[in-house]
């Protein structure tokens, strides 16, 4: 597993946080997430042979917010 953090833009409010749990867990290799509102951030861990960064910020990116 890898731990990584990713910056994210644009959330503003509880559902926003969901909004990017929700987009980032749906990505497959995910195993867990942690969205932080106030940081603006998220910890992600996944299985580098099934789910890449790039992977995960574009599911960001597609659910609104600037990853």
């Amino acid at each position: 597993m890898v731990e990584t953090t990713i910056k994210v833009e644009g959330m503003s409010c509880g559902h926003c946080q969901m909004a990017v749990t929700k987009a980032i867990s749906s990505v497959e290799g995910v195993s867990s997430v942690d969205v932080d509102l106030e940081k603006g951030e998220a910890n992600v861990s996944y299985d580098p042979q099934t789910a890449d960064l790039d992977t995960i910020k574009k599911a960001i990116n597609g659910a609104g917010y600037k990853a």
